[in-house]
């Protein structure tokens, strides 16, 4: 930093914040610390009664805090997003649509190892509406070394560090089970809920059928729905290992490709998730999702709707935050709930 005239500062960056007091009327910040001297900032500023000025010294060897913060930018956006005006050295990114968030976390936890640099996302995997934020990034002094921006790029590689995938419209078919059901023993009260959280992103509901404990009945309402045109599949009730519940098995039975039959998510430890040979999700849900406000199912869905295939090892790592708190009031997601990497 340096002491300079006023009358010379166009071009540097000012060190400090300035403040103009109109005695009775205002007091404000008239010009930012890292603001960038202007030629028509100069009459106003030797009204201010700054003959001179603390700056930065920039050289070719520096970057801005602004054109540091337009690299960051630059690494991060991807498709279905764009950046606000830059202020202050920060941009932001805004989503352009309703889907999945994802962030590569290796890649930007070793731009966060990087010292004066900071890129802050939403968690990865995080369902998002159109305009919503997405991350911030700015360096943390006024001027940086260029050659720590290069580390930066170097660093990130070619392709964005995160990525928003939009929803697609999903032609659902849910095949409802249980005897007492069936039966007319019970009303069927968990069909609604599925079908409430399916609307909500936009789903169709292709065709449900409503079957007894036959296992076989359950494998055959599966390819029928499949036959009719359904592009993703769910199976509720007789999830839980007792002999006399049958939905695994006739998911099974189907053929489809057993990604995990359990999940290391409370509630919805006896998740199953499914593929058919072309790549149809077929799901099992657990009773939980009737009446818990927020569980496994509500982890996969968003990815599922937006045709991200979920495997083995991203349920795995769901164990990490996985452990819903059962809040009186739920906030998901909104909350810790599934935030495991």
């Amino acid at each position: 930093m340096k002491c300079i005239k006023t009358t010379d500062a166009v071009g540097h960056v000012l060190c400090h914040d300035i403040t103009r007091i109109v005695k009775d009327v205002v007091k404000d910040t008239a010009f930012r610390k890292g603001h960038i001297v202007q030629e028509e900032d100069i009459p106003v500023l030797l009204s201010l009664g700054k003959d001179n000025l603390y700056v930065w010294e920039k050289d070719e060897n520096t970057l801005h805090e602004n054109e540091a913060a337009q690299i960051l930018c630059d690494v991060c956006m991807n498709e279905n997003m764009h950046p606000t005006a830059v202020k202050e050295g920060k941009i932001e990114l805004i989503a352009d649509c309703d889907g999945v968030f994802q962030v590569d976390v290796p890649r930007l936890d070793a731009i966060n190892e990087i010292d004066e640099i900071m890129i802050a996302t939403r968690h990865t995997n995080f369902p998002v509406k159109k305009d919503d934020r997405l991350l911030g990034t700015r360096v943390i002094p006024l001027v940086i070394a260029k050659e720590k921006m290069d580390l930066v790029k170097k660093t990130a590689g070619d392709q964005p560090l995160v990525s928003l995938t939009p929803y697609k419209k999903r032609k659902v078919g849910i095949v409802t089970t249980g005897n007492e059901v069936f039966y007319g023993r019970i009303k069927d009260t968990f069909t609604p809920v599925v079908i409430n959280k399916l609307e909500s992103y936009g789903a169709e509901i292709h065709g449900h059928i409503l079957c007894n404990d036959d296992m076989e009945k359950i494998t055959k309402a599966i390819l029928k729905l499949k036959e009719e045109g359904a592009d993703m599949i769910i199976c509720t009730g007789g999830m839980s290992v007792d002999p006399d519940d049958k939905t695994p098995g006739a998911i099974k039975n189907t053929g489809a490709r057993i990604v995990s039959y359990g999940a290391p998510v409370l509630p919805g430890a006896m998740f199953l998730l499914s593929y058919l040979e072309d790549g149809t999700p077929v799901m099992g849900l657990p009773g939980c999702v009737m009446y818990a406000k927020a569980t496994v199912f509500d982890l996969v869905l968003p990815r599922i709707i937006a045709g991200i295939e979920v495997t083995k090892k991203d349920l795995a790592h769901m164990g990490n935050g996985g452990f819903c708190l059962g809040c009186k009031e739920c906030h998901y997601p909104n909350c810790s709930f599934g935030k495991g990497v």
